[in-house]
């Protein structure tokens, strides 16, 4: 069956594209959660945690390629389980970075993704959009991703042919003279957004809300959910977040598979971005 007959009936194949520092058995029982939820099938692109480190003295350009590959077996398993239809990709942390490096044709010299036609929808999970160029890892990140990403596909830059959510979490507030977990967030977040921080910034311990928030992307802040796995309480990846953001990015999917399929962006959707094709 081709997909554009029935895009309402296709089930999703998702592609996880894993945070700096993680590795792809962190993101077991996501995928659990991702199938339980109604996922055709799950790819976890298979980037570990020295890759993240050595891309942080080289550059992610090794990271993305790593990633287009899982792209393409996603696409692969998505022609068995989803009728070929454009797969759903979900990006935690730095990982929604390297969603939208894929879209772009040549990110970086001699190395050509230009996947946008394989995606229907990226979900960025507490992902850095937004960062300084100032301080910390805020100015490496943005040197080896985030910049490169911004000059390529800026904002939601092939909506609504794709459909884009931003997820945040003001989970933990900021404050040098808070408690102990209140002030390390206040450090973190002034080494992504530099001195735009003040006492009181909310984020998800990591992320500040602000940073996270793509332009002209669905924007979903949660309540209690931590930047990653190991943050002391529930993540973006547990129960209690994706009841809240699992939907909205179905919807966004589908969304954007009735736009191809007609040629007019579904109702309700978003106005289409005018930098879409270029």
């Amino acid at each position: 069956m081709d997909w554009r007959q029935q895009p309402n009936g296709i089930r999703p194949t998702v592609l996880v594209l894993g945070g700096f520092l993680t590795a792809p058995p962190m993101y077991r029982p996501f995928v659990e959660r991702l199938l339980d939820r109604g996922a055709a099938g799950v790819v976890v692109s298979s980037v570990w945690t020295p890759d993240w480190l050595i891309a942080a003295r080289r550059g992610s350009a090794a990271i993305t390629t790593r990633s287009a590959r899982a792209l393409v077996a996603a696409s692969r398993l998505s022609a068995e389980v989803s009728a070929a239809a454009p797969l759903l990709v979900v990006g935690h942390s730095a990982g929604g970075l390297i969603a939208r490096l894929l879209t772009a044709p040549e990110p970086f010299p001699g190395r050509r993704f230009g996947a946008a036609s394989r995606i229907g929808a990226i979900v960025t999970l507490g992902t850095p959009h937004a960062l300084s160029a100032g301080e910390g890892v805020g100015r490496r990140l943005n040197e080896i991703v985030a910049g490169v990403a911004e000059a390529a596909v800026p904002g939601a830059f092939y909506s609504p042919e794709i459909g884009y959510v931003s997820v945040a979490s003001c989970a933990i507030r900021g404050d040098l003279a808070g408690t102990g977990r209140e002030r390390i967030a206040y450090l973190l977040y002034r080494s992504i957004l530099g001195r735009a921080v003040v006492p009181g910034t909310l984020g998800d311990g990591l992320v500040p809300v602000e940073a996270a928030m793509l332009a002209g992307a669905r924007h979903l802040v949660l309540d209690g959910a931590v930047h990653g796995q190991g943050g002391g309480g529930p993540w973006y990846g547990t129960d209690s977040a994706m009841d809240v953001w699992w939907p909205a990015a179905l919807a966004a999917w589908r969304e954007a598979l009735a736009c191809r399929a007609t040629g007019k962006p579904a109702a309700g959707a978003g106005p289409r971005n005018n930098l879409a094709k270029r």
